[in-house]
């Protein structure tokens, strides 16, 4: 009879202390009281996108909400969206041409469209146009009969290449050559001489096109005009940009350029809560606000103008914040 007792007492003993560690094991497996782990997905290595993952993870894990942000090293913007989609991602880096090819399901994402929310938009990837001087290049219609350089297959070179050739009715049949080069070889070609022109889409300046800029004497080709016009009005992701003159930052341009730009944004997963995405909202305006900002892209950046002419439905937890500081469209 002892001995059962005995048994008993030990089996709602081991049972009670097994309650308590498990216990403690889900708080821990929470992330310190119910805070979220954020993937955050960029681009390569050796580009902007993977900087800014870096220079912002540390103004993300100030909040309470967030346990701690893994910035990881991507195929860059379809790459993100797919990842966001999977779960395998919290939050991304994209570009907007991409975005809405996404939300559309057409281009890459033909008949696979994704639903990506929006938590801020960034710097431009400035479409820029870059002939040699003596080639009698002024114009995007110029580039008939031309040698052109208009990125590697594919990528977002090329699709704004494409499009922009088409706002001018001029396909790769009306060009004498077309080589999809990256940006290292166009410029290399175009020292050659065996290139007229080349295709960069880029944050500003290029360290490519500063190089050619050095050695060769070149013309900045405008998308301005009718061209502009047809380009954002069939593709609302394009928006209108200037490269300053007097800028030693940028080219040091004796004229200023004007021609378009596919903005930047950083999209959220929709299951992460409104209450964290909330919280990151504000810290990244806050930040957007001070000195401490370190990476040149985001130096380019009016706080006040990160939610307007987003291709994507906004997070309800940014939105929430835009709307409380007055700043939505």
């Amino acid at each position: 009879m002892m001995k059962r007792v005995f048994l008993i007492s030990v089996l709602m003993l081991t049972a009670f202390l097994a309650a308590c560690g498990g216990s403690g094991d889900s708080e821990e497996a929470s992330g310190s009281g119910g805070s979220e782990s954020i993937v955050f997905g960029t681009g390569g290595t050796s580009g902007t996108y993977y900087p800014i993952g870096g220079a912002v993870k540390p103004v993300f894990e100030e909040s309470d909400s967030v346990a701690n942000v893994t910035v990881e090293s991507t195929g860059a913007s379809v790459a993100n969206i797919q990842n966001i989609k999977d779960g395998l991602n919290q939050m991304a880096i994209i570009m907007s041409d991409v975005g809405y090819d996404a939300i559309e399901g057409q281009g890459q994402f033909d008949g696979n469209a994704v639903d990506i929310q929006a938590m801020a938009g960034m710097y431009q990837n400035v479409v820029q146009i870059v002939a040699l001087k003596d080639s009698g290049i002024t114009s995007v219609a110029d580039l008939k009969g031309k040698k052109v350089g208009v990125g590697k297959v594919g990528s977002g070179v090329e699709q704004s290449a494409k499009k922009v050739l088409e706002a001018e009715d001029i396909t790769y049949d009306d060009l004498s050559k077309v080589t999809h080069t990256g940006y290292a070889d166009s410029v290399q070609e175009m020292k050659n001489g065996n290139l007229d022109a080349a295709f960069f889409t880029s944050g500003v300046p290029n360290s490519n096109i500063t190089d050619l800029m050095q050695q060769t004497d070149i013309q900045f080709v405008e998308i301005s005009g009718e061209t502009a016009k047809t380009l954002m009005d069939k593709y609302p992701f394009y928006k209108s940009n200037t490269i300053e003159a007097g800028n030693e930052a940028a080219y040091d341009l004796d004229e200023a350029v004007e021609t378009v730009g596919i903005q930047n944004m950083i999209i959220v997963s929709k299951d992460v809560s409104e209450d964290v995405v909330y919280d990151m909202t504000k810290r990244y305006y806050e930040y957007l606000g001070t000195e401490e900002v370190s990476v040149g892209a985001l130096k380019q950046l009016d706080r006040d103008e990160i939610a307007k002419g987003l291709i994507a439905p906004l997070h309800p937890g940014a939105e929430k914040f835009y709307e409380e500081q007055g700043i939505l469209e």
